[in-house]
């Protein structure tokens, strides 16, 4: 690993230069002088670089890089012996990622040891480029990196992957026997406007030298675009669930029509919830198949809504209105193997990202943006913090909060309300007398709620549902059943559309007899000719 040395930022350099004055007291301020490289730094960048014009990032790779598809890109190989720290008995390692195929920017990436900040120099020798097609040789002037990865020892003896930042302002973390699924981003900028959207990019990233004991990892990253840029902070703490804490404090260059505050992405193609039309022997594929919203009432007691994903046949954007919010994410409501049957990617092990502010944020809405996708090989769901407030030019924006990847969404959810277990989507029915069941022409929905608080519920009990289906819809049959097999209660929803051409919004939840609520609010919007 190629290393330089400079001291930290301008603000640094002028103490040190105050503190030379004092030339008869420079044995006593001489320990004073390696100021620790901190969040405050990376913010006064931020706030420099706001303020002059934005300069879009400019490439040098030659043709044999940027013309790679992806499986010649993933041909070139970090080697694991160049990795930062790997000879130091250190509880992270950092390896990198070549510049290639779409990734054809260069990244800045820092190491801070001991106050000082040590820029990381690339050279090809750290790569095996494999049958990419790539002539080493030839990418002497190539500068940079493309991203770079975090090794831990979260299982076992031997460290592995378990963080990534890779690609505009997109990072991913995973925790003990899980694998990538959903991701984070910095910010997001006018997504799914006509206008377009804008791709903030972190530009630049300084890795914090961890100590032999030190169980989390400290990450600071500069972000830039052509409205914003913002500063940043991740402390990283891997386990069976890794928690990455978030600070954040940006600066608009000018106005912005929507911004998207602590955004997650994921891909959903086709669950039970919404069958595919091919046959697949594979029950659902998806990272994520609902969006879970929790909210504090005006007397500070927790809600939660629940809502299906879907993979729509056109762009669908839902905005939920909160006035509190107290965390949002995009679930895997399910990690049992026998859904998904996959043996190659696994879906059961895909965490689940939680988002909980460590704020009040005010009022605002959680969007969720669905995009038609016909394969897994794209994410197209999207769901952000919209704040109401407009967010003033050239003043400093704060948000902070903590991101979960886990697969035991039970440790986030109120053990006082039921969660939705699964949702399955089917053709309504009626059974004849002649015991042959027959199409009535609506869609049926189950919903199967679980929870601690319904274990000792029985038939008797007046559970019922209160659903509606929207300006849209008709409810023409509701049930509710009680589940023996899950010790839980299953709502049964049968819906037409007044206008097959429009979207039908609905929203159950079940109560008891006293009309006393006994489960998170379940969602879903049946699109237009789905």
């Amino acid at each position: 690993m190629h290393i330089q040395s400079y001291q930290v930022g301008p603000k640094r350099r002028r103490q040190t230069r105050i503190a030379a004055l004092c030339v008869g007291l420079a044995g006593f301020f001489s320990a004073q002088l390696a100021f620790a490289f901190n969040f405050e730094d990376v913010a006064d960048q931020a706030r420099s670089l706001s303020q002059e014009s934005y300069s879009a990032p400019s490439s040098n790779l030659p043709d044999s890089l940027k013309q790679l598809d992806f499986k010649h890109y993933s041909d070139i190989q970090f080697k694991p012996d160049a990795s930062l720290w790997r000879s130091e008995d250190l509880p992270f390692d950092i390896g990198f990622f070549h510049q290639g195929m779409r990734y054809d920017t260069p990244v800045k990436i820092n190491q801070v040891d001991e106050g000082q900040v040590e820029p990381l120099t690339y050279s090809p020798d750290q790569f095996n480029f494999g049958d990419s097609g790539v002539d080493p040789s030839s990418l002497q002037d190539v500068d940079g990196y493309a991203g770079f990865r975090v090794n831990h020892k979260l299982t076992g003896n031997s460290k592995q992957e378990m963080m990534v930042f890779l690609g505009a302002s997109y990072f991913r973390a995973i925790g003990g026997n899980q694998r990538y699924g959903s991701s984070g981003r910095g910010v997001a900028i006018n997504t799914a406007l006509s206008s377009g959207e804008e791709f903030p990019r972190f530009k630049e990233f300084w890795i914090a030298k961890p100590k032999k004991d030190d169980p989390y990892l400290v990450i600071y990253a500069l972000l830039d675009s052509r409205s914003m840029t913002g500063a940043y902070r991740f402390v990283v703490r891997p386990g069976a669930d890794t928690v990455v804490d978030v600070r954040s404090e940006l600066f608009l260059r000018n106005s912005v029509e929507k911004i998207g505050i602590a955004p997650l992405t994921s891909m959903y193609l086709f669950s039970p919830a919404q069958p595919t039309s091919q046959v697949n022997y594979r029950p659902a594929i998806h990272d994520a198949d609902g969006l879970a919203i929790q909210t504090a009432n005006d007397n500070g007691e927790d809600q939660w809504q629940w809502r299906q994903l879907a993979n729509p046949q056109r762009l669908n954007i839902s905005d939920i209105p909160v006035d509190r919010l107290r965390g949002f994410g995009l679930l895997q409501s399910s990690h049992n193997f026998a859904n998904y049957q996959d043996l190659n990617d696994r879906y059961e092990l895909r965490p689940s990202l939680w988002i909980k502010p460590l704020e009040n944020w005010g009022k605002g809405n959680v969007e969720l943006v669905e995009i038609p996708t016909p394969d897994e090989t794209n994410d197209n769901i999207v769901a952000y913090w919209k704040p109401d407030a407009d967010l003033p030019v050239g003043e400093p924006i704060n948000f902070n909060y903590r991101m979960v990847a886990t697969r035991n969404e039970q440790r986030l959810k109120n053990p006082d309300l039921a969660w939705v277990d699964q949702t399955r989507r089917s053709v309504g029915e009626t059974t004849q007398d002649n015991l042959v069941r027959k199409a009535d022409g609506s869609t049926a929905y189950i919903v199967d709620f679980k929870g601690p608080n319904l274990k000792d519920l029985d038939a008797n009990s007046g559970v019922s549902v209160e659903a509606s289906a929207g300006d849209n819809g008709n409810i023409v049959d509701r049930q509710v059943l009680r589940n023996p097999v899950s010790d839980g209660f299953r709502v049964i929803l049968k819906v037409t559309a007044k206008d097959a051409s429009k979207p039908v919004e609905m929203n159950a939840f079940i109560k008891d007899g006293t009309g006393r609520r006994l489960s998170e609010t379940w969602s879903m919007v049946q699109q237009p000719h789905d």
